[in-house]
């Protein structure tokens, strides 16, 4: 499948459409938490931050899928915002039911060059779901949360993960279509919205660390969550968890590749870094 054709295009597009699932997030199986779950969820500092990005999300896409005139493309993105206004309202639900300190803050003006806003959101989407899906996987095999809690959670990752594979084909076919250099130089553009997005990313982290007075969330508050964590462990479950959750999807498909990549160079590096660490004291030793 040639990328730019509108075989592409037609692809990438019915894919995302057929995948859709229908629910109401007041009407999810929201579980009763006892005492000690219900703490757990209120010590999480960022519930405030996630329902703003969600609320800010669906109103990106509604503003930019007005701007298509693609048929196909803007049926297509019109049901993305429908998803991520849903994602936003499911939030709100969460927030309601468990008493959560989330206060709603009004939206920024996102008027001004909405194609930049898009493709900003698109890359930091797929940086964000790299790493959620690592942080996710620990969160349920430590049982951070009741599975029950967890399995709603999980309908947002895999909505997330057709989002991000929607988006990378989307950039693909947009690039395609404006001419051969635009397709050559995707990777470099690619690289330059997913450093913005990495250091969007660690400004939201300075922020909630200034709003916890200065303490580290994940090591004051739940190191039940994190127990045993360490770099390369997140690292690794980042990785199967991306390849996990992707093989489930089209294989024709385009897929994001520069964070699994990056990542499986780190993974590499950090194997023979410790390959060499722990042949060191034998080398010492026979000299």
């Amino acid at each position: 499948m040639k990328i730019g054709s509108q075989e592409h295009r037609d692809a990438f597009c019915r894919h995302f459409e057929q995948t859709y699932t229908e629910y109401d997030p007041h009407t999810l199986p929201w579980p009763e938490l006892d005492e000690a779950a219900l703490q757990r969820l209120r010590t999480v500092p960022f519930w405030a931050e996630v329902f703003y990005t969600e609320r800010r999300a669906g109103a990106i896409v509604a503003a930019f899928t007005e701007t298509v005139s693609d048929p196909v493309l803007k049926e297509a993105l019109a049901l993305q915002g429908r998803e991520e206004a849903r994602h936003a309202d499911l939030i709100r639900v969460m927030i309601d039911k468990y008493g959560l300190d989330a206060p709603e803050r009004p939206l920024e003006d996102i008027s001004d060059n909405i194609d930049r806003r898009f493709k900003d959101f698109g890359f930091g989407e797929c940086l964000d779901s790299f790493l959620g899906f690592g942080l996710f996987k620990i969160a349920w095999q430590s049982e951070f949360l009741p599975k029950e809690m967890l399995q709603i959670f999980e309908t947002l990752m895999y909505e997330e993960t057709r989002h991000i594979v929607f988006f990378v084909n989307w950039m693909a076919y947009t690039e395609a279509q404006r001419g051969w250099l635009s397709r050559t130089l995707l990777p470099v553009t690619s690289f330059h919205y997913y450093t913005r997005a990495l250091r969007r990313m660690m400004g939201l982290a300075q922020r909630s660390k200034e709003m916890n007075d200065g303490k580290n969330f994940a090591a004051t508050q739940v190191s039940m969550f994190l127990d045993g964590f360490n770099f390369r462990r997140f690292l690794e479950d980042c990785y199967s968890e991306n390849s996990r959750r992707m093989g489930a999807f089209d294989p024709e498909l385009l897929r994001p590749s520069f964070l699994p990549q990056l990542a499986e160079t780190a993974l590499k590096a950090l194997r023979l870094w410790n390959t060499r660490s722990n042949l060191a004291p034998d080398s010492a030793t026979s000299s």
